[in-house]
């Protein structure tokens, strides 16, 4: 064996014992697009099988009661990664392209600053144009494969069969959303291309302690594109068979990444995140059971838009195959895994260390309120939301009659009964939570955080509005 090979096999050996003794743990956050909460296996499913979530799920923690901060998407992602309610850097509404704060890490630059490779794959959906996964923090960002281009030929086919799908390709120039065209010419499908990039990932870092983003496309609609192969695996009514299909790949990638985290035997050193970025399209027969909502028309207003799946899983660390009914949400994931790992929480995080909780060092809910406010006069109407959370209480502000409204989510879930006019004392404690919470807002564009060339001037549409 000669010198320089030698040299090589002991600084192996040294990363890999440096690793050991970190007290590093790794963390994958799957984050699933449109993803509803009654949609898998762990939440009552039973049309479609999930058996790697459910696998996931028994090796871990189901939330009940787990929500997303922003919504719809973009401020959903942009919450995540900054650990912080999107309206204190003028998040509020959807505002595509509002940079992220420039002056505070994201989840991947904090974890890279302290000795992490970072990871991105799929969608990103964060910040300015310039704000992209390898400018705030993420070491390597999976390539995006091209994608199958539709001929006219093909297109007028799909007209005659399916408007819906036809609408959308043609508003993308004939542009396929998940299927890809492969170096040998074939087509694929993008979730399991995705898929294939995160065993990647963990195949090239699993000797170093790692931060894995997996967020694929999945299952944004319109997923009426999903292969026969995918959809036969379910026993979805015609309406939501798509959708099944795609889920079925979603699961198939979760399978992998459990799999591959298995082969370096990195299961138990491995914090596994999986939620979805808001709620179901019930326009594909996605469900939020037993909760109503999900994100077009009134749909939005309820409960369903913002309760999401969320799955908490690190064996010997977290309680294996148990629910846990505390209030939390995706603002958390920052704050719990600086914790896990013995990293400085940043004083911009807003969430909590959900693993006391888990492990029943601390009693109650995580959070005591989760507030929500989307008022964006330039973002979607039916968009428009105002709302908080208490305990079992759901407070509402109509946005047809400005008139406020109070549910019990224990006691009716499918909000039937404004019982506001019943609970005056519980009504006014809550608006006056919220009230309070809004002061800790900023006017948008959020002074001091728009980097020079993102915005040629200062965006319009987005900041406090009166009469909210």
């Amino acid at each position: 064996m000669n010198t320089q090979i030698k040299t090589m096999l002991v600084s192996l050996l040294m990363v890999v014992m440096a690793t050991a003794s970190s007290g590093f743990k790794n963390t994958i956050i799957i984050f699933i697009d449109d993803l509803g909460y009654g949609d898998t296996g762990p939440y009552g499913v039973k049309d479609i099988p999930t058996p790697n979530i459910d696998r996931l799920a028994k090796e871990g923690v189901v939330f009940t009661q787990g929500y997303v901060l922003g919504t719809p998407c973009c401020p959903s992602r942009a919450s995540l990664m900054m650990g912080m309610y999107p309206q204190k850097f003028g998040k509020y509404g959807m505002s595509r392209g509002l940079p992220i704060p420039s002056d505070k890490p994201t989840l991947a630059a904090h974890m890279k600053a302290n000795g992490f490779q970072t990871g991105h794959i799929g969608k990103w959906d964060i910040g300015a144009k310039n704000q992209t996964p390898l400018a705030v923090g993420f070491m390597a960002d999976a390539k995006q494969p091209p994608m199958k281009v539709y001929t006219q030929e093909a297109m007028e086919e799909i007209s005659k069969r399916d408007k819906v799908l036809y609408k959308t390709l043609k508003n993308r120039e004939g542009r396929s959303m998940y299927i890809y065209i492969k170096e040998d010419g074939t087509e694929g499908w993008s979730t399991e291309y995705d898929g294939d990039m995160a065993v990647d990932f963990i195949n090239q870092n699993h000797d170093k302690p790692f931060f894995l983003y997996f967020s694929p496309e999945a299952v944004h609609s319109v997923n009426n594109e999903a292969p026969e192969r995918l959809r036969q695996r379910t026993t979805a009514p015609e309406k939501r068979r798509a959708l099944a299909g795609q889920i079925v790949s979603v699961d198939d990638q979760v399978g992998k990444i459990l799999d591959a985290l298995e082969k370096y035997d990195l299961r138990k050193n491995t914090l596994v995140i999986f939620s979805s970025d808001n709620g179901p399209n019930p326009n594909e027969g996605g469900s939020a059971a037993p909760y109503k909502g999900g994100k077009f028309g009134s749909n939005t207003q309820y409960d369903g838009w913002v309760h999401v799946p969320m799955i908490l899983s690190l064996p010997g660390v977290i309680p294996e195959g148990e629910t846990f009914h505390g209030l939390a949400s995706t603002l958390d994931f920052y704050a719990t895994i600086t914790a896990l790992n013995q990293v400085e929480t940043p004083e911009q995080c807003d969430g909590v260390n959900l693993i006391p909780y888990l492990q029943g060092k601390k009693e109650g809910d995580p959070n005591e309120y989760i507030f929500w406010l989307n008022n964006d006069p330039e973002d979607l109407p039916h968009r428009h939301l105002i709302a908080a959370r208490w305990k079992d209480f759901r407070l509402y502000k109509n946005k047809e009659t400005g008139i406020w409204q109070l549910f019990n989510m224990l006691e009716d879930p499918r909000e039937n009964r404004d019982i506001a006019a019943s609970h005056p004392e519980i009504l006014q404690r809550m608006i006056q939570k919220y009230e309070e919470w809004c002061e800790t807002h900023v006017p948008p564009p959020a002074t001091g955080f728009i980097q020079k060339g993102s915005y040629p001037e200062t965006p319009q549409g987005y900041g406090l509005w009166k009469g909210n």
